[in-house]
């Protein structure tokens, strides 16, 4: 794994032994097996949330679309709160104001 031996794996234990001290490894260890079951689960559910139907799709709910903004360099779709386009970076144009 890294390229780590047990010397290097024994320094690591007692340098973080020292630091969080004896009382705090079983918590540390706790909330360190949360976070991984946490980000596994989160891992797993998002092919699921890909899968189902994008609630601000225009056709699937019968609404015309609001002014939709392209983006001036990949000719991506543009959010209206959105300053820069999240795919390639370059400043979003302005939206048009509703008196234009």
């Amino acid at each position: 794994m890294f390229g780590l031996g047990a010397q290097e794996l024994m320094i690591l234990l007692v340098i973080v032994l020292v630091l969080f001290g004896a009382r705090k490894l079983p918590d540390l260890a706790k909330s360190l097996g949360k976070s991984m079951k946490e980000f596994k689960k989160g891992i797993a559910s998002e092919p699921e949330e890909e899968q189902a139907p994008k609630p601000g799709s225009a056709a699937s709910a019968g609404l015309a679309p609001v002014s939709a903004r392209l983006c001036g360099s990949c000719k991506g779709a543009l959010e209206a709160a959105w300053t820069h386009c999240a795919s390639c970076g370059a400043p979003a144009p302005k939206a048009p104001t509703p008196g234009s």
